[in-house]
């Protein structure tokens, strides 16, 4: 693995970083005071559109899409890990240089399952950043983290298919940018191979029998202007060119969706778990207490030292990870994927834990970025498959490999 970024990547990680200094941090509380004191919290900050058009204007745009002639600059995973990491220092980031999750997986499931058609309605709106998108997995009823235990139905009815199913938590939902999900599904619950009983389906969410419940809240926090809806599919019914791949290809196509998508949160994590770090050495030098500067409390430089350890080694296992992606293939990355997901949440969680007590009350409020820093660490130990489930399935196939 090589160390050294590229020169493609190496440009675009000091432009995105210049663009961070200039634009984002300056107004990052102004952005997140528009939507905390809005009358309508799902709105869209006016001032939120004004940077991605700048973004977009200086090219900073699509990043995380490989092998794009037409968009974006055709990264590869090691390439792209710390640009994505940059992206992940603040909230807003993402969503400005077009990088967001639901829609970075979404857009590469359009791209590479998606038919001419679906690219030219739904993939090519979505990478100019017209539009957003969601994706319907997540179930309340069933341990979604297991995609064979999906009850949603995707049933064909003469020359349409029916959906129906009950789903949570499905993020972007809310949003009233969002004109398209992505709904996995079971077409066929009698086949005997458990993987190719579900399907993936295109349903636009303005079609009779899609009903947003609810925003869900994660820590109380609703996450406006984005969300996490509670959906309701009653009899919604689509045409069937509206069906990805084929019927029986749901888990497939998912399996080709989360490998990349955990990596990002990842590499976001360890974004924001630097610029945590950063907070944490000023409130440490800034802060005085029982007579000496919180820098010079042996504890405190433990926890910086110690905090700073964590960080890196989760940095070169990612990057790993994204190396073995590269060269051969998600599947063969299994292994590395699964570890990055149980360490780079965790050690976010701890080193964030660590700032918020370093700052006393000031960590909880809304004056710093570390409540929101430690909510995105610590629900990212659910998303995309929890601890237990990646730690169970790695230790299984290591016991397979060495026996």
């Amino acid at each position: 693995m090589q160390f050294q970024h590229s020169e493609k990547a190496s440009e675009l990680i000091s432009k995105v970083d210049q663009f961070m200094q200039e634009n984002l941090y300056p107004v990052e509380k102004e952005l997140q005071d528009s939507i905390d004191t809005a009358e309508d919290r799902w709105s869209i900050p006016p001032l939120l559109e004004e940077l991605k058009a700048k973004a977009k204007a200086q090219g900073l745009w699509n990043f995380f899409l490989p092998d794009s002639d037409n968009y974006g600059y055709g990264l590869n995973n090691l390439e792209y890990a710390p640009l994505c990491e940059l992206m992940g220092r603040s909230r807003f980031a993402g969503e400005i240089f077009n990088c967001s999750a639901p829609d970075t997986g979404n857009m590469e499931v359009l791209a590479r399952y998606g038919t001419q058609e679906h690219k030219e309605r739904w993939l090519k709106p979505l990478l100019e950043g017209e539009i957003r998108s969601a994706f319907a997995m997540t179930e309340p009823a069933v341990a979604s983290s297991d995609a064979t235990n999906i009850q949603t139905s995707i049933v064909k009815d003469g020359n349409e298919y029916v959906v129906n199913g009950h789903k949570w938590y499905i993020s972007g939902a809310c949003d009233p940018r969002c004109k398209i999900m992505i709904v996995m599904g079971k077409n066929d619950r009698d086949n005997p191979d458990r993987h190719k009983q579900q399907s993936m389906i295109l349903v636009p969410t303005d079609t009779a029998g899609v009903n947003i419940v609810r925003p869900m809240q994660v820590f109380g926090n609703d996450d406006a202007p984005e969300g996490h809806a509670e959906v309701i599919f009653d009899n919604v019914r689509v045409p069937p060119e509206n069906l990805l791949l084929g019927e029986g290809r749901g888990f497939e196509i998912a399996q080709g969706r989360l490998g990349p998508g955990r990596i990002h949160h990842c590499m976001r994590l360890i974004g924001r778990a630097q610029r945590v770090l950063e907070i944490m050495c000023q409130r440490a030098e800034s802060r005085v207490a029982f007579g000496k500067k919180l820098s010079e409390q042996g504890k405190i430089r433990e926890e910086i030292a110690l905090s700073a350890c964590e960080i890196e080694q989760a940095r070169l296992l990612t990057l790993m990870a994204a190396d073995k992606m590269d060269k051969y293939g998600n599947k063969e990355a299994k292994e590395l994927i699964a570890m990055i997901k149980i360490v780079a949440p965790n050690m976010a969680c701890k080193v964030t834990d660590r700032a918020i007590q370093m700052h006393g009350a000031a960590g909880v409020s809304q004056d710093t970025i570390l409540a929101d820093s430690y909510l995105y660490a610590r629900i990212v130990r659910i998303v995309d498959g929890p601890d237990q489930v990646h730690i169970n399935q790695l230790g299984r196939n290591l016991i397979k490999l060495y026996t």
